[in-house]
């Protein structure tokens, strides 16, 4: 498989290129090889580029200044991951991004993002279609938190995304559904789950 035969299945769902716009948009990527733990973006840096999971596996988290991680969201193959608030406002990272196993990624800059935009204002239909499933995947997951008891948010964490939950800590899962890793040992005790 090229490295580029995932990203444009990706794009296809809502673009239909040309050959030439093809080009011009994978002369744009350029292809990058983490390791496990290996960060991809460390917290307050500059976050210049938006990436795209060919495989492996990513976390985004936040470090607060007592060492506490909330993690903010994973990434799996055929998916996108950045700060985007970093991102799209030229500011340092709210969060850091980890390899949670090798992964190979495509990784495109803001300028380059920009430059696409430019020259095939299509794409920016497909990164408004792109933003707009972020944002309305992140405010169900925020009422989710607030208004599902804690057992409820593990069993639809593991539902939503079973692969995911094969493959990142218990650790990671409690601090993404906002509970301490004891509390889920508990959780997950009481439904037999090991």
């Amino acid at each position: 498989m090229m490295p580029y035969d995932l990203i444009l299945s990706n794009i296809g769902k809502y673009l239909t290129l040309t050959e030439t716009e093809i080009a011009f948009f994978t002369s744009k990527l350029r292809l990058k090889e983490v390791v496990k733990k290996e960060l991809v973006l460390r917290q307050n840096e500059r976050c210049d580029h938006i990436y795209f999971l060919n495989n492996g596996t990513l976390r985004a988290f936040h470090l607060t200044t007592q060492g506490k991680e909330s993690t903010v969201m994973f990434a799996i193959a055929d998916w996108w991951i950045t700060d985007i608030y970093a991102f799209t406002n030229n500011a340092p990272s709210i969060m850091n991004i980890t390899a949670v196993e090798d992964s190979q990624l495509l990784s495109l800059s803001y300028p380059d993002l920009e430059s696409l935009w430019d020259k095939l204002p299509k794409f920016e239909k497909f990164f408004r279609i792109l933003m707009q499933k972020a944002y309305v995947r992140e405010q169900l997951r925020s009422i989710q938190n607030l208004s599902l008891p804690a057992p409820e948010r593990y069993d639809l964490f593991v539902s939503k995304y079973p692969e995911i939950a094969k493959k990142v800590t218990k650790k990671q899962i409690a601090s993404y559904i906002g509970v301490t890793p004891e509390f889920l040992s508990t959780i997950r005790a009481k439904q037999g789950d090991t």
